[in-house]
């Protein structure tokens, strides 16, 4: 079980799950390796964005059923499940209030948990053989992951609700059918896509990518006027700035600005 780091371009992270951290993502083991792996990209300044992306057939798989089941004989389930959320909850908060553009390359069955870190991501690319998956119910629990607050700002309230109740699994075509994954690509293009679309969005300056990230990320938790004055506050600070500056001499130059 590990998480492989790599640089595959300048400015960008990509973390591999491998192993267990894809089959069996959070488990007591592996769930702090991906949680610290994550971090450390987040709290890089020389990374302005992260690929995350899986093994084989697994994205990211959910909890380890046999250590469910252990816990279950020991009684110590809510313990358990105490601590996995203890990790992934805090992490996938810092994911989407990060400055860094975070970017998903689903590779294969996306479940629980893992369903969470996907959606967590600024943006999807899934392959044909991507698959999206709660799996709770059938557990007897109820969602987490952030998968409840995430999925139905993707897809609307009712398609979020009939996935969860009926218990389902979307294939690669539906999900991208129903807007939870952003780009659908055969899998030999999956990581060119997801470090295109990494690249792309992580291109401009840091005060652009986390306001607009924290913009979008309370926008539903604001009324109209509240968020105007939210907006207002964060454009005037990006006034600044030397990027702004940068921009406007580019737009009159007719030119792409230069980033960071």
């Amino acid at each position: 079980m590990t998480v492989e780091r790599t640089s595959p371009k300048p400015g960008v992270a990509m973390l591999r799950l491998t192993g267990a951290a894809a089959s069996a993502s959070f488990s007591r083991a592996s769930l702090p390796v991906i949680a610290k792996a994550i971090d450390e990209v987040l709290n890089d300044a020389e990374v302005h964005a992260l690929v995350i992306t899986g093994e084989g057939r697994f994205f990211s798989a959910g909890a380890d059923i046999d250590a469910f089941a252990a816990s279950i004989e020991a009684g110590e389930a809510p313990a358990l499940i105490r601590d996995l959320t203890g990790h992934l909850h805090p992490l996938l908060l810092r994911m989407r209030t990060s400055s860094t553009i975070c970017v998903a390359a689903i590779n294969g069955a996306a479940a629980g948990g893992g369903l969470g870190l996907a959606l967590a991501c600024d943006a999807r690319v899934a392959s044909t053989d991507a698959r999206l998956a709660a799996s709770y119910a059938g557990m007897g629990l109820s969602p987490d992951g952030g998968s409840t607050w995430l999925l139905p700002r993707l897809v609307g309230t009712q398609v979020a609700r009939r996935f969860f109740f009926d218990n389902t699994i979307w294939d690669a075509q539906e999900a991208y059918d129903r807007g939870a994954v952003d780009y659908l690509v055969p899998a030999e293009h999956l990581i060119d896509t997801a470090l295109g679309v990494a690249v792309a969005w992580s291109g401009w300056s840091e005060h652009v990518r986390e306001a607009t990230k924290h913009l979008l990320h309370v926008e539903s938790d604001n009324d109209l006027a509240t968020h105007l004055d939210h907006e207002r506050t964060l454009i005037e600070a990006a006034g600044t700035t030397k990027a702004f500056e940068e921009g406007v001499e580019a737009f009159l130059a007719r030119r792409r600005p230069k980033s960071d």
